[in-house]
């Protein structure tokens, strides 16, 4: 199978060592996996700020340039999302484009979902000797059911254990440009998130998506926490350090 990995913007500027993370995981027998070079955005910050015509500009091209595969994943589950949910009604004013995006949509997931759910992986190369805990970022949760999956890769990795922290599927307060429009509940959320990673007792707090990523490890560090580390599930799985 040709799989197309988008590597999604933050990724790709932020951290670009999950993007390499997400190709050893996927450097599978019978996988082939393309990085389309003209890549850049899948339209989600237009589209979460209002802007229609940009939005649709950038989904036009991310579905030309990513249809050809037999599957398109991404280590983002709000990406993942955009494609999988907003992407048929975002491109329905044009009936040959909706049905393209229609198409594009049912073969889109997010990283672990991918290898769980598609390629039935139970073994990872990483390795972690401590304890983390998970937050279920968002869109992935809600827009595509992201749940067990990372959780039964992490089963894998050897010396890690799992300690799931108080309200592990509440919103960090990041939500794209909600941090942006609404900073104060944004920085309320983020703090209670912070406690419950504090109070888990883990050595690294994981998770799938860039943004949360930064949003939390930002306010922990300003919170003068600076022991736990803050990983891309990518990052764990595969034994890629950042």
């Amino acid at each position: 199978m040709r799989v197309g990995l988008f590597v999604t913007c933050l990724v790709d500027m932020m951290r670009p060592s999950i993007g390499f993370a997400a190709l050893k995981l996927l450097d599978r027998p019978g996988v082939e996996t393309v990085v389309p070079g003209r890549q850049t955005c899948c339209g989600q910050p237009a589209y979460n700020s209002g802007d229609r015509p940009d939005a649709i500009a950038l989904a036009r091209k991310f579905v030309a340039e990513f249809e050809e595969f037999d599957y398109v994943v991404a280590p983002s589950g709000s990406c993942g999302g955009m494609v999988r949910t907003h992407y048929p009604e975002l491109l329905s004013g044009d009936p040959a484009w909706k049905a393209r995006a229609e198409r594009l949509a049912a073969k889109t997931y997010e990283l672990t979902q991918f290898l769980v759910d598609v390629l039935g992986v139970e073994s990872v190369s990483g390795r972690f000797d401590g304890t983390v805990t998970y937050h279920d970022s968002c869109a992935g949760l809600r827009e595509l059911g992201v749940k067990a999956q990372p959780r039964a890769l992490l089963a894998a990795v050897p010396g890690l254990t799992l300690a799931e922290m108080t309200e592990c599927e509440t919103c960090c307060g990041f939500g794209g440009t909600f941090s942006l429009k609404f900073g104060e509940i944004s920085s309320r959320l983020a703090d209670d998130k912070c406690r419950h990673v504090e109070a888990s007792g883990a050595d690294a707090l994981v998770l799938g998506d860039l943004g949360c990523m930064l949003n939390i490890e930002g306010r922990l560090r300003r919170r003068g926490h600076a022991s736990t580390q803050v990983l891309h599930v990518a990052e764990v799985l595969a034994g890629v350090q950042p």
